[in-house]
């Protein structure tokens, strides 16, 4: 027999108030305790219900949406007006740059460019590697020395 409490949350309300606790930035476990369910029930009503999955979905499409223009914004640098107030009055502003970061830009390109920026280069070889080391002639004392090279 299924519970007919997520049906509060299929009303309008139920509904904003969901897709605002994900575009709030709420994690599901997050979002399942304001429900008052445990975090698998809401993962059963995401799979049973649309709504349900579609009001959570948009509300994080907004919050990423946010993330991303931040991190580009972060990554090429920007400025500001700095307003300082006293006693409700402007005294001034001042025009202020923050410069861009460098690991907001790596970590864009990365995942905009993987292919062009990971870094994992993938390199090929062709031919043979035929190269054989003749230590036959050598004493005991030269082979000791060559295997402490190695360390």
């Amino acid at each position: 027999m299924a519970n007919p409490k997520y049906e509060e949350w299929l009303t309008p309300e139920g509904l904003t108030l969901l897709e605002g606790w994900a575009r709030d930035g709420l994690t599901n476990e997050q979002i399942a305790s304001n429900m008052g369910v445990a975090e698998s029930t809401l993962y059963k009503w995401k799979n049973e219900q649309v709504e349900i999955s579609e009001a959570l979905k948009k509300g994080k499409e907004v919050a990423d949406y946010q993330v991303e223009n931040a991190l580009f914004k972060r990554a090429l640098g920007f400025r500001y007006v700095e307003v300082t107030r006293e006693h409700g009055e402007i005294v001034k502003e001042v025009t202020k740059e923050v410069a861009p970061d460098t690991t907001a830009a790596i970590f864009w390109l990365k995942n905009r460019k993987p292919h062009e920026w990971r870094d994992k280069q993938e390199i090929s070889h062709t031919g043979k590697m035929d190269h054989r080391l003749d230590v036959t002639g050598l004493t005991t004392e030269e082979l000791r020395r060559l295997a402490q090279l190695d360390d």
